[in-house]
């Protein structure tokens, strides 16, 4: 994982640090996180643009309110599957839509400063009237998703993974944002998918979900017992190990 500092100008409001170091400038080269006025994002020296967790405006507006027809919502079985864990946090934009549809969602990041951004869209989230329902029903936890979810006292519905994974044929600015997040974070190695997607089936009461490109490799090679295919994405739904109903 690449390291990373915070440069807070005078005007930051407070964010949650995740314990990063501090630097008093922007770095000449590479990705740093910028505290300002605004929040947090994740910026790159000599480029333009920024990089954040957004919740409440955009395109994550119109998810929010539109969830219920998406894929997604199928995938987990979210109208008799009530708690989701994302093991694989990011930007959360899955997790806000799950959460938008009245799920409770405890999201996993091992990452400081994804969590951070993470973080910090949760809590511009929390100021929006009309996305703060959705942000309490997220909780975020700093921690490796596979380490926890093997030593957890209580299980989830549903565990939900999204692994990085190349994109093809998206916008200018979903490139950046992945270009930085594979800086930042590295790509996944094969054993370390594997053991994620076998803590999650071992962990889940009812199904794991596992989001894929369309036409991209079943994820770790183990194939799904059935799947949800669109015109871009694949939902892969694996059965856990352990299944249990609820009385």
């Amino acid at each position: 994982m690449t390291e990373i500092a915070v440069w807070r100008t005078a005007d930051a409001v407070p964010v949650e640090d995740y314990g990063l170091a501090e630097t008093d400038r922007p770095p000449e080269t590479g990705l740093y996180l910028l505290a300002d006025g605004s929040g947090l994002s994740l910026c790159k020296s000599g480029e333009k643009g920024r990089v954040r967790a957004e919740f409440a405006e955009g395109a994550a507006q119109h998810r929010r309110t539109q969830g219920g027809g998406e894929l997604i919502a199928r995938a987990v079985n979210h109208t008799a599957c009530p708690s989701v864990w994302d093991a694989t946090g990011g930007l959360g934009r899955d997790a806000f839509v799950l959460a938008s549809l009245g799920l409770h969602v405890k999201v996993f990041e091992r990452h400081p400063a994804v969590a951070a951004l993470f973080s910090d869209g949760l809590r511009r989230a929390a100021a929006d009237p009309d996305a703060a329902a959705a942000a309490a029903r997220i909780e975020l936890v700093y921690a490796d998703a596979a380490a926890y979810m093997d030593t957890a006292q209580d299980r989830p519905d549903v565990v939900y993974l999204d692994p990085m994974y190349p994109v093809r044929r998206k916008s200018a600015a979903v490139k950046k944002e992945m270009a930085y997040f594979h800086e930042l974070v590295g790509a996944a190695e094969a054993g370390d998918e594997a053991a994620l997607l076998a803590a999650a089936r071992r962990c889940a009461k009812k199904r794991v979900v596992v989001k894929r490109p369309r036409l991209g490799d079943c994820l770790a090679g183990e194939p799904p017992a059935y799947h949800y295919g669109g015109k871009s994405t694949r939902f892969d739904v694996y059965l856990p190990f352990f299944p249990q109903q609820d009385n």
